[in-house]
């Protein structure tokens, strides 16, 4: 997914994501929810970002992602956490956590719901007694807009990235064609890449959470606008 991006991952999104911000909030609610929650799991957990600042609050961070380049650059960034190369649907690690969260929409890229209740399943699996789950969600069906262009520019001390992004959805599945003009000492490069990710409903999610042992409850707004959901073994 991230194969010609992940080097580039922090200056593209540090650009209009405050990850800062968001680990604040998240730590805010978790604290609200019961004060003793110490240990996350972070699934899909990128380069680390929302773990390294989430350890900043006084949390034990872990993470997982699927992307092997992604875990490494969270390793290194965050060496007092534990990060593992792993499919979000199908993982068995060896400990629970007080928390587990999926963030960024992160659960879209498993594009079916048969590989959603799949990875519910694990998350309950992952969640301590008395602990809790944290999803934000992608896109529901309808909202996205079928050809839209985006570009954002992140730039950092050495590199420029220009990333333009087109939509394509079709039916149940949306399609985010990336092209990145990248700028550093070397000169200017090109690559491109294609993200798939599923357009589920809040009742399909909320089903899903059902089915997995978990009762759920759906923030609309959440933490970035798209949404988030508060589950706990039923």
């Amino acid at each position: 997914m991230f194969s010609a991006s992940a080097e580039l991952y922090d200056t593209t999104y540090g650009a209009f994501k405050d990850y800062r911000a968001e680990a604040a909030a998240i730590a805010t609610l978790l604290h609200g929810m019961d004060p003793r929650y110490k240990t996350v799991l972070d699934v899909a957990c990128g380069t680390g970002e929302h773990a390294r600042y989430l350890s900043e609050l006084g949390f034990q961070v872990d993470g997982l992602d699927l992307d092997p380049a992604l875990v490494r650059i969270a390793r290194t960034k965050h060496p007092a956490g534990k990060f593992f190369e792993a499919d979000m649907s199908a993982f068995d690690l060896a400990q629970s956590y007080d928390v587990v969260m999926c963030l960024f929409s992160s659960i879209g890229y498993l594009q079916t719901l048969d590989r959603v209740n799949r990875a519910f399943a694990c998350f309950r699996r992952h969640v301590a007694p008395g602990g809790a789950i944290l999803l934000e969600p992608w896109f529901e069906p309808g909202v996205l807009e079928h050809g839209r262009v985006t570009r954002n520019l992140g730039e950092s001390e050495s590199l420029r990235v220009m990333r333009t992004g087109r939509m394509e959805v079709e039916q149940r599945l949306s399609r985010l064609h990336f092209d990145y003009e990248i700028t550093d000492h070397t000169g200017t490069r090109h690559a491109s890449e294609v993200h798939e990710l599923g357009l589920f409903t809040a009742g399909e999610l909320l089903e899903s959470f059902r089915a997995a042992g978990l009762e759920a409850s759906y923030d609309s707004k959440g933490l970035t606008g798209r949404g988030l959901y508060v589950a706990r073994v039923a």
